[in-house]
């Protein structure tokens, strides 16, 4: 086992390079989306340039593009630790909850009730609220607010004989906090219910095994673990068979046909493709003796914990020493195992868009609003002023590009 090499990861990043006023940028913006490796970016071009056709065609492009896919979906499921055909790929996260929402709701009645949480994005939210129209009843799971973690007490309170689907995040996305996933999914089925996990921003951070969380579904978004825009979902396979799709006629019932609507973005895909062999490669340089891209796949993420751990680190120790700030969620240096380098904040007497402002000229790259946590911003009591400001850190960081965000948060707290 080696150390991560930051330099090689950076140099993989054509979008690192850029400058803004004459300073190189930092982009410490991944919560809301990553930038990718060249690799990607020359396999979306590739694509477009030797293979740009619909699918199941007597033809050359088209087979091409046929193989393209059957190759994605086996790298999404060596990703997440499942079937190739337990993978269907969508627009993005948000539209595969829709869709996915809509067609369990097919199933119940007024009265069954899904569970969801304080803690999450809205795109795990309003697919399930959406329902209340059909008369089903959604209860919402408290946080604990000194330090943004999820009450598993009130969430085990909400879930009863009447529960249809729990849905949760894996990790939040405004204040970095990592679930007791397989907790989680084990109340669900212990009461009768499926188990839906937000997995987007935890995938570009950690490890996903679908079988060992036992989630009946999984969602996330390869545009947030240095991909392109498009997004993914694991089912396991008697639930897609199970359940009836809303689709076009003509289109297989066949997995994973049924739950692609309509024509994919396949250059989008071939980019995710070349994601996950962008990873890989990343594990085989860090673990030069794995075997399968399973392995490599696993092998890159412990090297990404190891860089990212530092960095968390490193930006709370900065963090307490900046006048008038505060950190929404866990701020010990003992539990970064519970959280990933995610972290909302307000600076006093400063909004958020102020924050953001200010380190954006400086080619700082931070997120300010509600970043779509809408419940949790309200449980925050922050929302009317302005939300929180969000600064992500991923594995291409650096502890010098650390320093000079600290610094310049530093700066702007003493103005």
């Amino acid at each position: 086992m080696g150390k991560l090499d930051v330099h090689w990861v950076r140099e993989q990043f054509p979008a690192l390079k850029q400058t803004v006023n004459g300073q190189p940028a930092v982009f410490l913006d991944g919560p809301a989306g990553t930038q990718v490796p060249r690799q990607v970016i020359a396999a979306i071009v590739n694509y477009l340039e030797t293979s740009n056709a619909n699918i199941y065609g007597a033809f050359a492009t088209s087979r091409c593009s046929d193989a393209m896919l059957v190759e994605a979906h086996r790298a999404m499921a060596d990703f997440l630790g499942c079937d190739a055909d337990e993978i269907h790929f969508g627009p993005n996260m948000t539209t595969l909850t829709f869709a996915l929402a809509r067609a369990i709701g097919r199933e119940l009645k007024a009265g069954d009730e899904i569970v969801v949480t304080t803690l999450d994005h809205d795109a795990n939210v309003a697919p399930w609220r959406a329902l209340e129209e059909r008369g089903v009843v959604v209860r919402q799971a408290d946080i604990r607010v000194e330090d943004c973690t999820l009450n598993l007490d009130d969430l085990r309170a909400k879930i009863n004989s009447r529960s249809r689907v729990v849905a949760a995040g894996y990790a939040s996305n405004a204040v970095g906090t990592i679930n007791p996933a397989a907790e989680i999914v084990r109340l669900a089925h212990a009461a009768g219910a499926l188990a839906f996990v937000d997995a987007v921003h935890y995938a570009p951070h950690g490890a996903i095994d679908v079988r060992a969380l036992d989630c009946d579904f999984l969602a996330c978004s390869p545009y947030k673990f240095f991909g392109p825009h498009t997004g993914v979902m694991y089912g396991k396979r008697e639930h897609l068979l199970k359940f009836r799709a809303y689709k076009v006629r003509p289109a297989p019932d066949k997995l994973p046909d049924k739950w692609e609507v309509g024509t994919l973005m396949h250059e989008s895909i071939a980019g995710v493709l070349a994601t996950v062999d962008y990873l890989a490669e990343l594990g085989r340089r860090y673990e030069p003796h794995t075997k399968t891209r399973r392995e490599e796949l696993l092998a890159a993420y412990r090297a990404i914990s190891e860089q990212e751990h530092a960095l968390a680190a490193q930006m709370l120790e900065g963090f307490a020493q900046i006048r008038g700030l505060k950190v929404y969620g866990i701020t010990e240096k003992a539990r970064l195992a519970e959280r990933v380098p995610t972290f909302g904040m307000r600076l006093a007497g400063k909004s958020p868009l102020a924050c953001a402002e200010f380190l954006g000229e400086r080619g700082i790259f931070t997120w300010d609003g509600n970043n779509f946590a809408l419940n949790l911003t309200e449980r925050l009591g922050v929302e009317e002023s302005g939300g929180l400001l969000r600064i992500g850190a991923v594995h291409y960081n650096t502890p010098e590009e650390i320093e000079r965000m600290l610094a310049a948060l530093r700066t702007f707290a003493e103005m």
